[in-house]
């Protein structure tokens, strides 16, 4: 059976680092740092290797960032920029030099090429500091995490834009990231991935996307028509007002992306973009496809696609969306090899794959992904060392995850935590009971069969639990109890709501994902 696959990085030998200056300067290995998995658009053009074989260099601060790229023997020498720590406007100045271009309100890639910034380690979070490509090329921005990126309030950063693209930029890998907003533009902020200005090749995979007005743009107007083409796969799309993306003019492949929680409207071509939109799971969101807010008409290539509880507005002027019942308006041929997963494996997969922190696994095909329990060898772009390297987490069972989009309450919740938290597909975030025992709930406004669940400890806190139960919170009926969490299977039960009972543990839980399945 084939399984995601992870992409590893090899250890730094710290004993063998140099430091120069701010940037911790890393031996490079004898294995080139190869990039391995990038797909779509971004192979072509000559493809995207990013600092592939250059010099690796360790970075804990934005002006380390920027200096490792300043001291360069030009901008196009290759570089590996591995990040890990909390980057800010607090620790990211400006530095000059003849190979780089910066600026201190933000990551500044400009004018360069061959580089590959990558998170490692506890992880690397662009705190409100978005990350900026102008005239740039082989670039790749991987297992990293950008967030409340505003362009209004204080403080501003990139135009509001978590991750911007624009004059120039070709051939870019966006892959396994986590983006967030806290709002839209009322609260200050804009996109998360934007396009513009010549912006071409470009893939965008395994990315978390959330918690935004705007999910991204290619082409910042109706005149702004040379940008793509552009592949996005794998991505979680949730709670985004508009744009998954908007398509002015260019092309884009969109497949086996999962977009929960659309509450304006999805991917929209316009002014003669297209979009071929294969194997998408869509789910309680609206107008997801289509022409929104002019008369300038998109076209839409559509197969393999689920719409559960999708609404559509009626067709009118400016408003023009593919449903209720989408059909395809144009042709679109795909010129690079790919493969498809099923739409009705979509939830699961990219829940178990997208975003930063997952070890930069990749579905394979296959509808039955498991993660695996420690790194392949292969190439250093990825986490220094899994998640839990000791401690294996469950296997996944196959089947849609039905806790994704659904309520959630319990008994308390630690300072921090959200009960939430447990049915949003995203190991990185948890719910605490205030003790050492608690209770969480899933819950469903309709009786739903439930005959399996997982249960996952966050990073860190693996076998902390020690005794639970699990309980029909309509009947009170115990469904299954154990000590260490992880998968219990029971009778098929109907139910609303079902209870995971903490009874003992040897510190403080914190339960990352409470998955439920039918079978």
């Amino acid at each position: 059976m084939r399984r995601p696959v992870v992409r590893g990085i090899q250890a730094a030998a710290a004993t063998a680092a140099l430091v120069v200056g701010a940037v911790l300067v890393l031996p490079t290995p004898q294995a080139s740092a190869a990039t391995g998995g990038v797909t779509g658009y971004a192979t072509l053009n000559g493809g995207t290797t990013g600092g592939a074989g250059g010099q690796r260099v360790r970075a804990t601060t934005g002006t380390a960032i920027h200096t490792a790229l300043c001291t360069r023997a030009s901008s196009s020498t290759p570089i590996i920029i591995e990040v890990e720590g909390t980057i800010n406007h607090g620790n990211t100045t400006k530095v000059s030099g003849g190979s780089c271009n910066t600026a201190a309100d933000q990551i500044e890639l400009k004018e360069v090429s061959n580089v590959t910034l990558v998170g490692v380690g506890g992880g690397a979070i662009f705190d409100q500091l978005g990350i900026h490509l102008r005239s740039a090329s082989n670039i790749i921005i991987q297992n990293v995490t950008v967030r409340n990126v505003k362009k209004s309030g204080s403080p501003t950063s990139n135009g509001g834009d978590a991750i911007g693209m624009e004059s120039g930029v070709h051939n870019v890998w966006i892959d396994h990231n986590t983006l967030y907003a806290s709002g839209g533009e009322d609260q200050g902020y804009d996109s998360l991935v934007d396009m513009k200005a010549d912006t071409t090749y470009v893939t965008v995979s395994y990315n978390t996307l959330r918690n935004s007005g705007r999910g991204g743009l290619v082409g910042s107007s109706d005149s702004d028509l040379g940008n793509g083409p552009v592949t996005f796969h794998h991505n979680l799309y949730e709670n985004i007002d508009s744009r998954t993306p908007l398509l002015r003019g260019a092309t884009a492949h969109i497949y086996d992306n999962y977009y929960l929680g659309l509450t304006k409207s999805g991917i929209n071509p316009r002014a003669g973009g297209k979009a071929k939109v294969e194997n998408n799971y869509f789910r309680n969101s609206a107008d997801v496809l289509g022409t929104f807010y002019t008369d300038l008409m998109g076209y839409w290539q559509v197969g393999g696609n689920i719409f559960d509880n999708v609404t559509w507005s009626a067709p009118g002027t400016e408003n023009h969306p593919a449903g209720p019942n989408p059909t395809s308006t144009t042709t679109i041929s795909i010129p690079y090899a790919y493969q498809l997963d099923a739409a009705g494996c979509v939830p699961q997969i990219v829940a178990s794959t997208a975003g930063a922190g997952k070890g930069l696994q990749v579905s394979d095909g296959n509808c039955a992904p498991q993660t695996p329990t420690s790194p392949t060898s292969g190439p250093t772009s990825g986490p220094t060392t899994p998640p839990n390297p000791t401690t294996p987490p469950p296997t996944q069972p196959g089947g849609t995850n039905l806790s994704l989009g659904a309520g959630a309450d319990g008994s308390s919740k630690a300072s921090g935590t959200s009960y939430g938290n447990v049915c949003d597909g995203d190991p990185g975030t948890y719910w605490s009971p205030s003790g050492s025992t608690g209770r969480v709930s899933v819950k469903w406004d309709s009786a739903t069969r439930v005959s399996r669940v997982v249960i996952r400890e966050a990073s860190g806190a693996v076998g902390t639990v020690t005794g639970w139960r699990l309980v029909n919170n309509d009947t009170g009926a115990v469904l299954a109890t154990g000590g260490t969490a992880g998968v219990a299977t029971f009778a098929a039960t109907s139910l609303k709501k079902i209870n995971f009972e903490i009874t003992g543990a040897s510190g403080t839980p914190r339960i990352a994902e409470f998955e439920t399945y039918a079978g």
